[in-house]
């Protein structure tokens, strides 16, 4: 892990937590809003669809916020990965349907 992504008991609870309340809910990636897959393990390193935590204000640039409920999303391990510390881009708006 990078030095802004400690691995601590702590964000190891809030991470199961998180992922236990979105699941629940379904949510959607709050990046490009198509479902996760809550199923699959966190290093099922094959699945892009897989749920990870990603956090509004990037660890790297707001470590204050890094274990901070307030700033996790729900996101596949590709979008997550893809945006890195960037900002999100804009959503392309509210979709017509759902797609899965």
């Amino acid at each position: 892990m990078a030095n802004n992504h400690p691995s601590t008991r702590n964000m190891r609870r809030l991470v199961v937590a998180f992922k236990a309340e979105c699941e629940e809910a379904d949510l959607p990636c709050w990046l490009c809003r198509m479902a996760i897959d809550y199923t699959a393990e966190y290093d099922d390193w094959k699945n892009p669809s897989r749920f990870q935590l990603d956090h509004y204000y990037p660890a790297s640039t707001h470590p204050q916020h890094y274990e901070d409920p307030a700033n996790f999303r729900p996101s596949h391990a590709k979008c997550n990965q893809v945006r890195g510390n960037q900002p999100p881009r804009p959503p392309l708006g509210t979709p017509s349907r759902r797609w899965f």
